[in-house]
């Protein structure tokens, strides 16, 4: 029979047991960043258009391309949010974080949305989980950042990754830089593609993010940006290099790193995995001192990052690791045929009132059907319930894996079930 409905593309379901993969794979992340000090927030996955041009910058690739934007029925032009810092801030402009005291450390988790051209790694809705310190220039929080992503892949055991670094320099001094860096593109312009061509007209940092080899091969010959950086940014530059020193960090400094979003200023970061395909960057950030004066708050330095879940599980899956393995029933509860289901039902009431997860049978099964459900489910523990024993105040415990029964006393099932499980 032929489906009607499919995912649409550039999208996918999640199902088990990719799906709690996935969600623990995110409960990691997350208590990775409550533990360096972040506290959860937020956001709807519908934002104001205007935010997005304002932040992002109107001739990113994100704005002008990718954007799923509409007009409701009161004439608002919202977006499906594509990335997570902007809501974040806008979040804590409209929340008065700032009146709680600086710095804010928040973090998030959840769905974004592109319409880019699907591929291994790249998806139309992905999931994101990032982190923002909003109210602080100290070097030593950019460090922060990429420390704690590296604490999330140590905590998922994942290895054979890359931290690339630069800094994009300030108001101060990228002005001039981008002078120098536009006068180049123009004597060089026949040996770019058109949409670099394009880009150094509106935009030209963005040629560095270009893929195409010859422009790649073109662009090692360009003005670097860390060459021209102002005092205050090399200083910051240099603090942040110490930091990682000190902490054992790896790094390579990468002269032409930039970010696809116009908002960042000064350090720029990117962790690249091996082993994963030409969509790379797992994790990526920087520092965005402008972007809450931008929204229309007070000026606040800020710094953060975000880091792909699928590319994580593409990573992991690369690595072969598998920490979490399948998530097992702990107790399914079995009725012989004439079991009072109402007495069945309490007691399955009972253990999972215990933390216990348990299930019972639905489809009217035979007990040996239930048993075989039990084995396809990976109970570690059935519960036999038969009329006479229920009579009797009795029930059977199963291990399934040792072959082996016993009998117990109805009403202490919970409680030895969860001695069976190891108190859990």
């Amino acid at each position: 029979m032929a489906l009607k409905y499919h995912a649409p593309r550039g999208t996918s379901d999640l199902v088990f047991p990719e799906s709690e993969k996935v969600e623990r794979l995110v409960e990691i992340a997350c208590e990775a960043c409550a533990l360096y000090g972040y506290r959860r927030v937020s956001t709807p996955v519908l934002e104001s258009t205007g935010l997005f041009r304002r932040s992002i910058g109107e001739e990113t690739d994100i704005v002008t391309k990718e954007m799923y934007t509409f007009e409701d029925s009161g004439g608002e032009s919202l977006t499906l949010r594509p990335e997570g810092t902007a809501p974040v801030v806008r979040a804590y402009l409209e929340a008065g974080l700032r009146s709680e005291g600086l710095p804010q450390k928040l973090y998030y988790a959840g769905p974004m949305f592109r319409r880019e051209r699907p591929q291994a790694g790249r998806f139309r809705q992905f999931s994101q989980v990032g982190a923002e310190a909003i109210g602080s220039e100290d070097p030593l929080l950019d460090v922060e950042m990429i420390s704690l992503s590296v604490a999330i892949f140590d905590d998922l055991g994942l290895q054979r990754y890359t931290l690339l670094l630069n800094t994009v320099g300030c108001r101060a001094c990228r002005p001039a830089y981008l002078e120098d860096l536009t006068t180049f593109l123009g004597d060089v312009s026949g040996r770019l593609c058109d949409r670099c061509r394009e880009r150094a007209k509106k935009n030209p940092l963005r040629v560095f993010d270009c893929k195409e080899e010859r422009c790649r091969e073109t662009l090692k010959n360009a003005p670097v940006i860390l060459d021209a950086v102002c005092s205050g940014c090399g200083r910051h530059f240099e603090e942040v290099i110490s930091g990682l020193e000190r902490l054992g960090v790896p790094f390579s400094v990468d002269k032409h790193l930039v970010r696809g979003l116009d908002y960042y200023t000064r350090t720029t970061f990117e962790f690249k995995f091996r082993d994963i395909g030409a969509q790379d960057t797992v994790s990526a950030g920087g520092r965005y001192d402008y972007l809450v004066e931008e929204l229309g708050g007070p000026d606040t330095p800020a710094v953060g990052f975000s880091m792909g879940v699928e590319r994580l599980v593409m990573a992991m899956d690369a690595q072969g690791l598998d920490p979490f393995g399948r998530r097992r029933l702990d107790v399914f509860i079995a009725g012989a045929p004439g079991v009072d289901r109402g007495r069945l039902l309490e007691l399955l009431s009972r253990v999972r009132s215990e933390g216990v997860s348990a299930d019972t049978d639905y489809m009217d099964r035979g007990l040996k059907a239930q048993l075989k459900q039990a084995n396809r489910l990976d109970a570690r523990l059935v519960v036999l319930l038969g009329p006479d024993e229920m009579e009797r105040g009795e029930a059977v415990f199963r291990d399934l894996e040792e072959s082996r029964q016993w009998e117990v006393p109805l009403t202490e099932v919970p409680a030895r079930a969860l001695d069976f499980l190891g108190g859990r």
